[in-house]
């Protein structure tokens, strides 16, 4: 395999890699937006929000 090729395979793996991270960065924040404060407020129910 030339370097070329070599280096292009890991810019789209990194760059594949990053997109994965940012989507599920994203869906795990809008998920947080949508449900946090019922999250926290069960938590705190249970006693355990001194944990955050």
């Amino acid at each position: 395999m030339t370097p070329a090729r070599h280096t292009l395979r890991a810019v789209v793996l990194l760059s594949s890699g990053a997109a994965v991270l940012v989507t599920l960065s994203t869906l795990a924040f809008a998920g947080w937006l949508e449900h946090g404060s019922s999250i926290f407020l069960s938590m705190a129910e249970t006693g355990l929000s001194w944990c955050f």
